[in-house]
């Protein structure tokens, strides 16, 4: 299989057109840290955006920073560090997940729709994301949005190419409203609740007035205590304050503990790159999305089927299921079925080759949306040939 990382976007742009005059199904990556995502595929070529790498556009004052496709997360962060701003939606890095080296990027960040544990407080990466540059699977440069917040009529294109996976077109910049970092945080912890209790305590905290940035859960498991996590960022002063009113308000659901600044970040890493997951590689892992209240009983439907294990995020909304080896589908009957009945959705996120080709990693969609995806699919990539088959087999 050939290889191809253009420096440039018009080199990028050449390479897809040829690929599309040959029909030439070409797989595409960014910093490589994800390839255990999605359907396996067939392609003949790879098409890698690292080359494209640098910080375009920085403007501080309007919190608007653009940055090619390749460049590395870290870098961006870095940038925003200096000026004590961040990204809103709390980028993880899956990289344990997948068992994957390299670095991740920023536009694999879009490409993925990758939200973090702050997604509730303040949106997914594509709410955030305000203006993209790509190349469609014509070789045509595509361009959407701008370097300002601003409603425009038409197609939002910049908003279905987040979490298109590559599928409908090649990432080459893009441009993100970013907000301010807090000037500290505290983590409140209630240890020993069972799982319903714990999401009754999480929507107590979210539906304070005490702005909870983090509300997530991790079960019993290996010996170790239940802990149910609430974060609360902002000036020394006011997160001083509102953990305190908000650790009389859960007083009732056990005894309240209060992690702070430092201690409160690695906790929310761990969460939010996995690693509190705990999944041993052979395990398929799932991410489920139900309504909060819901996930208790997701979680429970697997447990009384399958040997598996959970974290909880998004106030109990997103459920993370790692079911250990000896199950042909991972758990997908079992999982998918209680989700779709619960009004969610689930997706297989890590398995081996085998399973991510013998099970739907997405959630099939409805009969007209999937007759959308086609047209989509079809304007964007008319030979086909970007990431063919990641999503679903015959897309």
């Amino acid at each position: 299989m050939t290889a191809v990382a253009p420096s440039s976007e018009s080199e990028l742009a050449a390479s897809i057109a040829d690929a599309a005059a040959r029909s030439t199904p070409l797989a595409v990556v960014g910093g490589g840290t994800h390839t255990g995502l999605g359907r396996p595929m067939q392609t003949a070529s790879t098409v890698s955006s690292a080359g494209l790498d640098g910080i375009t556009l920085y403007e501080p004052p309007e919190l608007v920073i653009s940055a090619r496709s390749g460049t590395p997360l870290a870098a961006v962060e870095a940038a925003l560090a200096e000026k004590r701003q961040r990204l809103a939606f709390e980028p993880p890095d899956h990289r344990l997940l997948y068992g994957t080296s390299g670095s991740p990027t920023i536009g694999a960040v879009v490409a993925t729709n990758a939200s973090g544990p702050r997604r509730i407080q303040s949106g997914a990466a594509r709410d955030s994301l305000i203006g993209v540059r790509a190349i469609n699977g014509s070789g045509e440069v595509v361009k959407s949005g701008g370097r300002v917040m601003k409603n425009v009529t038409g197609y939002d294109v910049a908003k279905f190419l987040a979490g298109s996976h590559g599928t409908l077109a090649v990432l080459t910049e893009v441009t993100f409203k970013v907000q301010p970092a807090p000037e500290t945080e505290a983590t409140l912890i209630i240890e020993g609740m069972d799982d319903a209790d714990a999401v009754a305590a999480l929507s107590a905290g979210l539906g304070s007035p005490f702005t909870v940035t983090g509300a997530a859960h991790q079960p019993v498991a290996e010996g170790a205590a239940a802990r149910t996590m609430l974060r609360i960022e902002g000036f020394e002063a006011s997160v001083a304050e509102r953990s305190d009113k908000l650790a009389k308000l859960l007083s009732e659901f056990g005894s309240v503990g209060v992690l702070a600044d430092d201690e409160s970040r690695a906790r929310w890493l761990a969460v939010g790159d996995l690693a509190s997951l705990g999944a041993p590689p052979e395990a398929a892992v799932w991410k489920v999305s139900v309504k909060p209240t819901n996930g208790p009983v997701v979680a429970a439907a697997a447990g009384a089927a399958l040997d598996c294990r959970v974290l909880y995020d998004w106030g109990g909304g997103l459920v993370w299921i790692v079911v250990d080896g000896g199950v042909d589908d991972g758990g997908a009957r079992v999982i998918r079925a209680e989700a779709k009945r619960l009004g969610g959705h689930a997706t297989l996120v890590r398995a081996p080759d085998a399973m991510r080709l013998a099970v739907d990693v997405f959630e099939p969609p409805a009969a007209a949306v999937k007759t959308l995806a086609r047209k989509l699919k079809a304007t964007f990539d008319p030979a086909g040939i970007l990431n063919p088959g990641r999503m679903y087999a015959d897309m």
